[in-house]
């Protein structure tokens, strides 16, 4: 029974694997993931796979659908096949926690009930091993209509990161919605050139030079940058010396109005992890246009600030302020 079942496992994981990916290379947008979990019911334990593909629907909000299968630990009870619709927040995205709750359904044999149904609801969080390759751990409560059953269900997720959803950017906001936005008691902004200083240009320069370099937590250098890294490395490679992390690179140079009309390339823009946070956990250096170049989840890449675009809207409310260290 023992070597029926191994073979029967191995098959579903060869099968699950391929649907999953067999839809790569249409989607840009999305991410493959394979997952191994133990659900600990009142009545029944299964071991928990399931693979699958992720669309980003907005910055915060992603949806996996996958095939699952459900194998009894006991010889009680039979196997659950089915697939597996969730919605993900702040799933995907940077490395930390994310919530995460669902629906799923499929057939039982073996001796399971012919139609079985399931909801989950819960929260994980999410590593990253490589710019592409990530690790989530999870805990989930998880109702199963097979038996009645319910129980905690834990597990563990590989996954190529999701790629976010592109568009053409929209035009910056006006100077007009952009000034309703600004933090009260910000500083008037600095009067220079559109353009910014010659420095401060080489400096945005240096850091589009190393575009795609994968994301690496504690990273300075070719081989990976996180936020603050990459912020070190451009500034240092003209001669000035700042600060490790962002909290501290925060409080460097002089304060700018929080304005899309008052921002110079070369300017430090500061983020908080929660929209409207004060607490900055993240950099990007601004380039002009309304864009910024910083490492996240996906490395080196532009992002927009942006009142109205879905993924700049994203960073706009988290948007704490700006810090200018070399003059316009």
């Amino acid at each position: 029974m023992r070597v029926a079942r191994g073979r029967l496992l191995t098959a579903h994981v060869a099968l699950l694997v391929v649907g999953a990916t067999g839809g790569v290379s249409r989607a840009a947008a999305q991410g493959i993931g394979l997952e191994a979990g133990w659900y600990d019911g009142d009545a029944k334990a299964y071991l928990v796979l399931s693979a699958g593909s992720a669309r980003r629907l907005s910055a915060p909000l992603s949806l996996n659908l996958s095939g699952t299968w459900y194998s009894p630990l006991s010889e009680q009870g039979g196997d659950l096949v089915g697939a597996s619709a969730d919605l993900g927040l702040w799933r995907g995205g940077n490395p930390g926690l994310y919530l995460v709750g669902g629906l799923s359904g499929g057939f039982g044999f073996n001796g399971a009930d012919m139609v079985w149904g399931s909801y989950s609801a819960g929260a994980g969080y999410e590593f990253r091993l490589f710019s592409t390759l990530g690790l989530a751990a999870e805990a989930r409560w998880r109702g199963l209509s097979q038996g009645g059953d319910q129980g905690v269900q834990l597990s563990a997720r590989f996954g190529l990161g999701m790629r976010r959803k592109t568009s053409n950017p929209p035009p910056p906001p006006t100077a007009s919605a952009a000034s309703t936005a600004a933090v009260p008691g910000a500083v008037a902004p600095a009067s220079a050139p559109a353009e910014g200083s010659a420095a401060a240009q080489a400096v945005v320069q240096t850091a589009l030079d190393v575009m795609g370099t994968p994301y690496r937590w504690g990273g300075t250098g070719a081989d990976g940058f996180d936020c603050s890294g990459l912020i070190q490395y451009a500034y240092s490679a003209h001669g000035l010396m700042l600060p490790r992390t962002s909290a501290d690179q925060a409080k460097q140079g002089t304060e700018v109005e929080r304005s899309l009309p008052a921002l110079l390339p070369g300017d430090i823009l500061t983020f908080s992890a929660g929209a409207g946070g004060s607490q900055v956990t993240h950099v990007g250096l601004y380039i002009g246009g309304g864009e910024f170049i910083h490492s996240a989840t996906n490395g080196v890449q532009k992002s927009r600030l942006s009142a109205t675009d879905p993924y700049g809207k994203w960073w706009w409310d988290r948007w704490v302020g700006v810090r200018r260290l070399l003059p316009g």
